[in-house]
């Protein structure tokens, strides 16, 4: 349980927090407004580090290729100070729009705040106080050592492209593998490269079947997403995976007031059940019932809007409900459940890539089976970009890395009727994630107020969850009044405690996720996490409106916190008339 800081007086602080530096690690959508807000609270010395050559970290623009489209439910991706423009504002943007909108806000707010092509090496604490940085120069090939008070990390879990030792490039070196081994990390810059190695053919060809085929290694959205553009490019694409990700989708788009409201956040269970609707729908008999009548109705509709049928591969996957579910909207003859449909991407599920054959053109499966390939592109996700930046003493102080549950989180424990017929999972005796609060603070640095995290939650908005926690964060280097743990040990009891809710709330989430991508989860309920933030700041919460029968409807805009500076401004303020 949280309580209110004890350690929110400055007073015996060598100087004002706002003159310290801030050293901000990663310039995508985290890093971008965690530096705006600290700019507008007053921060004088904040800087942005990233080894890219531009803004946007995953929505870069050397990452971004046509037809890349966000997949999230809620559809938004925008900060308060700055809007989508109306030419960007429909229910599915693309990669493009962000790759503009992250441009642009880091033109309007942050000129001259950003260093590009610096790449950081290692993260370490300086035996005074604060951090040094080391860093690499790219253009100028130097090194040099960067000192700063504060850190915040923002660098998320899709840097550094996990790809298995048996389907790297010396592994397809050793086998004579005569075509390119692509992740999809490096797709963008090396489509030219696959369209010119694999010839197109027209899928109706008689000869399609000994044409050149692009194998896609994975099942998740990248795999779907270049499997999608290769076919449409005309390219024979085949897909192997294990397992897919849950889909939701529509016959029609979903109206705002389902698709933009607390409606899904409603139907899923939160660690804390604050409205009497969420304490019925989720502990008693009857609601459980109409959640779990909910989740099967969205199946149901998304199999049949995407015209999957029962015996189909795609349905080798989680729940809706217990997993992070993409956005498909409607079907389209040009998105991959069209293609599929239509037989212009082959599915070979479920089954796993074990390595390359030894004649140099195929790709062999766990069950012995060979399949042709002349190119490999490898949608194997991603390993924790923390690991490479912190030497394992540095990981370990700060409680980064992964580890067993503690003996006492067997005594958390949530009896919630929609959790009771959970499937089990490898991940309830798997290790756990970092242990932090909020997912924003390491437990070990909790009272230092010089160390924090950004865009390591799991969520369906991320404009606005990485918004609200840049203020909470700001709040924190502040010393602003702030509900947090008194001790080391009552933050690390409530890290144990959000990371046995994560165990049972996402089952097996922890398994297939890195560290950096592990410290918590709000998929379906960011808009309760969101409110639990602004708790810690003593800020109002469910901000859309309505009554006690229309709120979980009203549309959640991201210019609801607009305002949060003041707000916070306006408490501070308070507060030292009471000192």
């Amino acid at each position: 349980m949280l309580v209110p800081d004890a350690d929110s007086d400055t007073k015996s602080a060598p100087r004002d927090p706002r003159q310290q530096s801030v050293g901000i690690i990663g310039a995508g959508c985290a890093g971008l407004i965690t530096a705006h807000v600290l700019l507008e609270d007053g921060f004088t010395d904040v800087q942005v580090l990233t080894r890219d050559m531009a803004v946007g970290g995953v929505w870069m623009d050397a990452r971004v290729y046509p037809g890349l489209q966000v997949n999230s439910l809620h559809g938004e991706f925008s900060f308060s100070a700055m809007p989508m423009t109306e030419d960007s504002k429909g229910a599915r943007l693309t990669g493009a729009d962000l790759t503009h909108y992250m441009k642009e806000f880091s033109g309007r707010f942050l000129e001259g705040r950003i260093r590009f092509d610096t790449e950081v090496v290692r993260i370490r604490r300086d035996q005074g106080a604060g951090w040094l940085v080391d860093v690499r120069n790219g253009a100028a090939g130097t090194a040099e050592t960067l000192q700063y008070e504060r850190i915040v990390l923002c660098t998320g879990g899709c840097s550094n492209p996990r790809i298995p030792g048996s389907l790297s490039q010396a592994a397809a070196d050793a086998a004579d593998f005569t075509g390119p081994v692509v992740h999809t990390q490096e797709f963008p810059a090396r489509i030219d490269e696959l369209l010119a190695t694999v010839k197109a053919v027209e899928h109706d060809s008689p000869d399609v079947g000994n044409a050149d085929t692009v194998v896609v290694v994975g099942g998740g959205k990248s795999a779907q997403d270049v499997s999608a553009y290769l076919a449409n490019e005309g390219r024979k694409v085949s897909m192997v995976f294990s397992s897919t990700d849950p889909v939701l989708a529509s016959t029609k788009p979903i109206p705002g007031c389902i698709r933009k409201s607390r409606l899904f956040s409603t139907m899923s269970p939160h660690i804390e059940l604050h409205t009497w609707l969420e304490k019925f729908l989720h502990r008693t008999w009857v609601g459980g019932k109409i959640v779990n009548a909910f989740w099967n109705h969205c199946e149901r509709k998304s199999y049949s809007a995407l015209d999957i049928p029962p015996d189909s591969p795609l349905r080798h996957t989680r729940s809706q409900f217990y997993g992070v579910a993409n956005d498909e909207g409607v079907l389209s003859s040009t998105r991959f459940h069209g293609l599929v449909r239509d037989g212009k991407i082959e599915l070979v599920a479920p089954a796993r890539v074990d390595g390359f054959a030894s004649d140099g053109r195929s790709v062999i499966l766990d069950d012995g089976r060979v399949v042709q390939a002349r190119a490999v592109v490898l949608a194997t996700g991603y390993k924790s970009s923390w690991t490479a930046m912190f030497d394992k003493q540095t990981r370990a102080e700060l409680g980064l890395d992964r580890h067993p549950p503690p003996p006492r989180a067997t005594r958390y424990h949530w009896n919630y009727s929609t959790l009771a017929q959970r499937p089990a999972s490898r991940a309830d005796t798997d290790l756990d994630g970092p242990v932090m609060v909020r997912g924003l603070v390491p437990a070990e640095r909790i009272l230092a107020r010089d160390f924090a995290v950004n865009g390591a939650v799991i969520t369906n908005n991320n404009g606005m969850t990485c918004e609200v926690s840049a203020h909470w964060i700001s709040a924190y280097f502040l010393g602003d009044p702030l509900r947090l743990p008194t001790t080391v040990d009552k933050a690390r009891e409530h890290g144990e405690r959000h990371a046995a809710w994560m165990r049972q709330r996402y089952p097996d989430m922890l398994h297939y996720l890195n560290e950096s991508y592990s410290t918590a989860a709000a998929v379906w309920d960011w808009p309760q996490w969101i409110d639990g933030l602004l708790e810690d700041m003593g800020l109002p919460t469910r901000r859309s409106g309505g009554n006690f029968l229309t709120w979980p409807f009203k549309v959640v805009r991201v210019q609801e916190i607009a305002t949060l500076k003041e707000e916070r401004d306006g408490r501070r303020a308070r507060q030292l008339e009471l000192l």
